[in-house]
């Protein structure tokens, strides 16, 4: 292989990095639209169109594209802190629904930050 195809290459902590920020925002769209419309509605599961925000973001991260991981990894903290007002605020399995969001936001900006310093440190290096 030629060397300008290597280091288009992602390396293997860069996929470990996007694989976990791929599967994290997918599980928390899922989570976001189970727990809305079916485990634990509020009102008419209205607030389901709290995970329109997150559509956008699995083929980003897929394919590797900066501006995804720094949008998202800056989003995601509404969904944090909806997690855990809603952890403090609920109780039953409202509450443990939101410790689950508040766990995946986590991941997700830990995934998307360790993919962009991985990124800058090989930009740097190249």
């Amino acid at each position: 292989m030629s060397p300008a195809l290597e280091r288009t290459l992602p390396s293997a902590n860069e996929r470990l990095s996007r694989n976990l920020a791929f599967g994290a925002t997918v599980a928390l769209i899922l989570l976001c639209l189970a727990w809305e419309l079916w485990l634990a509605p509020t009102g008419r599961g209205t607030l389901a169109i709290k995970a329109l925000p997150l559509l956008a973001a699995p083929v980003g991260l897929w394919r590797y594209r900066m501006y995804t991981y720094r949008w998202l990894s800056l989003a995601i903290w509404l969904y944090v802190m909806e997690g855990l007002v809603r952890s403090t605020s609920e109780g039953g399995l409202g509450q443990w629904l939101a410790l689950a969001e508040v766990i995946l936001g986590v991941v997700v900006f830990s995934a998307c930050t360790a993919q962009i310093r991985l990124r800058l440190a090989a930009a740097k290096v190249a």
